[in-house]
């Protein structure tokens, strides 16, 4: 049986992004909320480590 991914808690606020789409004179497709999601997710855990790395436990903005 496969692993069950962990859930990622929403990062984004949809209406924002349709907000800055619209001011691009765009739309957002309702797959887009999760793979903006994911990769903020994915950008956050890669910032984790490295943070971990520098034994540190304040993320700060050069580990992103």
């Amino acid at each position: 049986m496969a692993a069950k991914k962990k859930k990622l808690p929403t990062f984004i606020v949809k209406s924002a992004v349709k907000e800055f789409a619209k001011g691009k004179n765009m739309m957002v497709g309702s797959d887009a909320y999760d793979a903006i999601n994911n990769g903020i997710g994915a950008m956050l855990e890669a910032a984790a480590s490295r943070c971990k790395e520098n034994k540190r436990k304040t993320l700060k903005a050069y580990d992103l």
